[in-house]
């Protein structure tokens, strides 16, 4: 379990609506910082190791794992926040593209020790899901794992009581991943369960 040393990590660099979800523990934001946590620590185990970090946003995750010495990778759809992205890290490896339609073709050429996606992956169909998931496993290392931190449920039952519970402010345009139903297609998916409304999914090569 991380200590508050570890959390504070992400004291800075979420907007204020993060900030206030995460604060008050609500959809869909709950549990933000422990997630993102989380997924550091469990990439800091490995000395050096080369991560893609999918949707990346402002860096918020991948600008921490840079300053620790790790080699960053990454794609985002939005040129702004390449740019903001590339003031933290200026030797990361920061392609722009929409990876709805795939990875860019820079970031093909390589393989990770990590893929991590957060906050992010819930932009694509679940049929959109499955054929992104098994492109980025082509590009693991042998032992390499893809983590993805979101808003996500074991089953079809929990995210249809959320969605109940949270009816007034329940985004349609994002899906969120299911896990027993990703399993169908990827069975030795691992679902860690961190609140009523996320958690972490893990992928092995």
């Amino acid at each position: 379990m991380l200590d508050n040393k570890g959390f504070d990590l992400w004291a800075d660099g979420y907007d204020e609506s993060v900030g206030v979800s995460y604060e008050e523990n609500t959809y869909p934001f709950a549990g933000y910082k422990e997630i993102l946590g989380n997924i550091y620590k469990a990439i800091m185990e490995k000395p050096n190791p080369a991560v893609l970090d999918i949707g990346f946003g402002t860096g918020t995750l991948t600008a921490k794992l840079y300053e620790n010495g790790c080699e960053i990778f990454g794609q985002d759809f939005s040129s702004k926040m390449i740019e903001l992205a590339s003031a933290k890290m200026p030797n990361a490896h920061l392609y722009q593209g929409d990876f709805t339609q795939g990875l860019a073709e820079g970031l093909k050429r390589q393989s990770y020790d990590f893929i991590v996606a957060t906050y992010s992956i819930h932009h694509l169909r679940d049929d959109q899901k499955i054929v992104f998931l098994k492109e980025l496993l082509d590009h693991l290392k042998d032992d390499g794992k893809i983590l993805i931190g979101d808003v996500a449920f074991s089953n079809r039952e929990e995210l249809n009581l959320c969605k109940e519970k949270n009816e007034d402010v329940w985004d349609d345009d994002e899906i969120y991943c299911i896990a027993n139903e990703l399993r169908a297609e990827f069975p030795g998916l691992v679902f860690r369960k961190m609140t009523f409304c996320s958690g972490i999914l893990t992928l092995h090569r």
